[in-house]
């Protein structure tokens, strides 16, 4: 299953549900199959851990978790607010994403 999300790996995005609306963060890390991102410092939970050579001393560590990307908008890079994404062909004929708000192409 080859599907094309609005978000990507290293976008601004904005999290407009959930404990942590109205954050935003970097994504970290894209989970196409559950349709899921893990966005940095959003979603934190706490997990216990058993002491081991990364972490000798054990206990509970604060860790982010996936957020379903239908709870993302993407940052429009001029306006600093959440947009749309839409997508169209450049001048040399390549499918990039744009940013409906102003516009502007996402990197």
């Amino acid at each position: 299953m080859n599907r094309k999300f609005h978000i990507k790996k290293g976008d601004l995005v904005y999290v407009n549900a959930g404990v942590d609306k109205g954050k935003q963060g970097k994504v970290l890390e894209m989970f196409p199959e559950q349709e899921r991102a893990i966005v940095e410092g959003i979603n934190m939970v706490s997990k216990h851990t058993k002491p081991n050579a990364k972490n000798p001393q054990g206990g509970i560590i604060k860790k982010e978790a996936p957020i379903h990307i239908s709870n993302l908008n993407v940052v429009d890079p001029s306006t600093n607010k959440p947009t749309r994404v839409g997508r169209k062909l450049n001048d040399k004929g390549k499918l990039v994403r744009y940013a409906k708000k102003s516009g502007e192409i996402l990197k």
